[in-house]
């Protein structure tokens, strides 16, 4: 549904980079349009190669097999990044969502510059759809995202001001949020707000958001959030807190320092969103982490993995070594994060590789199309799935959701 006065949507460059490249391989019969997607790395485009489908999802992984009965019987939410445009168009796609997922989150219909194409306008057409397909099959929807330094529509880099950008801000989420009330399972309420290389002693990046809302713009996102929907499940999202590395410790504090700072202020926040973007034959992924999960839960915060994915741009070429490596990736990382009680839902950063992000940015340097999710580009299960299936056999305790 679009609300308003009808406007033309003004896109990013990087997202008008994205089109050009589905322009040409919809022009070539190559994919669907709307098959394109981005996520939420810095990166550059790069399309990926096409892949027939059959019409129905593989057999033996399905009813009991599938990822969905086996989460749900270990306490635990599964699903992936899904876009609207493909479960309206591809039968395939669909039927494996609705077999597989007990929850899904937007790839992009939900960030701002899909839902304004003016200061005056909102289009919710897919982000209705999504909500509409989500609830006619009994499968919870997180909303993704109400605040982000990035996805800003032209409109508001040329509007917002000091003056009125806490005003912009908390009239879209009172809108976007107050929509869907009573709904969603939970919002990115913000997203990737810690940048600790900028300098800040706090930590929060120099954003937009920063700049022109102020140092409380997290603070004032939450209490918008929650006024529009008193239901959902508030969290804040981030990358880059999964490895055993400097950086990655860093920003881990920074994150548990403003965690910390908005519940002795009362701020109100549910869960914490580890995207768990992972690089097979890559860092490690062990203490640190796990330290930083069970700090989440003694701030009694649930713990989402969000946009689970496993690049394989490190690994050779043949595509049984790189299934190998992502699918062990997969597993050790999985096992002792999945061992804590406050992780509950696990999502992947889209349902096929053919469809995957990280064919369009930063890839493999060989150009092959990378490997990285549960289904291959023909909806198969891939050596990823069951080891995903496992590590969920393997957790040891059941947490309510």
């Amino acid at each position: 549904m679009r609300v308003g006065t009808t406007a033309t949507r003004q896109i990013s460059r990087r997202d008008l980079l994205a089109n050009s490249a589905r322009a040409a391989l919809v022009a070539a019969g190559s994919v669907l349009p709307g098959s394109l997607s981005l996520g939420c790395g810095d990166h550059s485009g790069r399309p990926q190669l096409p892949a027939l489908a059959p019409e129905t999802p593989s057999k033996g992984v399905s009813g009991s097999a599938s990822l969905r009965a086996r989460a749900a019987a270990k306490g635990l939410l599964t699903g992936f990044a899904v876009v609207p445009s493909l479960l309206r168009n591809e039968p395939i796609y669909a039927a494996t969502v609705r077999e597989q997922a007990s929850i899904l989150v937007a790839e992009n219909a939900m960030k701002w510059e899909a839902l304004r194409p003016s200061e005056t306008t909102y289009n919710f057409d897919d982000a209705d759809a999504l909500l509409n397909f989500a609830e006619q099959n009994h499968i919870k929807l997180r909303g993704h995202n109400l605040l982000w330094h990035r996805g800003i529509p032209r409109w508001f880099i040329a509007t917002a001001t000091p003056v009125n950008a806490r005003k912009l801000l908390e009239s879209h989420i009172e809108t976007v949020a107050g929509r869907y009330a009573g709904r969603i399972h939970s919002w990115d309420v913000v997203n990737e707000a810690i940048q600790v290389s900028d300098g800040r002693p706090d930590g929060l990046r120099d954003s937009p958001w920063l700049r022109l809302v102020g140092g409380d713009f997290v603070e004032v996102a939450f209490k918008a959030a929650r006024r529009a929907d008193p239901q959902a499940l508030l969290t804040y999202n981030d990358y880059g807190i999964e490895a055993e590395s400097s950086p990655d410790e860093a920003k881990r504090q920074a994150i548990l320092l403003m965690l910390r700072r908005m519940r002795a202020r009362r701020i109100p926040i549910d869960a914490v969103g580890i995207q768990s973007h992972l690089t097979a034959s890559g860092p490690r992924y062990g203490a640190g982490l796990i330290r930083f999960i069970a700090s989440a839960r003694e701030l009694d915060l649930q713990v989402f993995l969000t946009e689970m994915d496993v690049n394989d741009r490190a690994v050779a070429a043949p595509i049984a070594q790189r299934d190998a490596a992502v699918a062990t990736t997969y597993a050790e990382y999985l096992d002792p994060v999945l061992a804590d009680p406050a992780v509950t839902t696990v999502l992947f950063w889209g349902v096929s590789d053919r469809d995957t992000w990280l064919n369009h940015e930063d890839s493999r340097p060989d150009r092959k199309p990378e490997r990285p999710l549960l289904f291959d580009p023909s909806f198969k299960p891939t050596q990823s799935f069951f080891a995903v299936r496992d590590a969920f056999d393997r957790r040891a305790i059941v947490h309510g959701k």
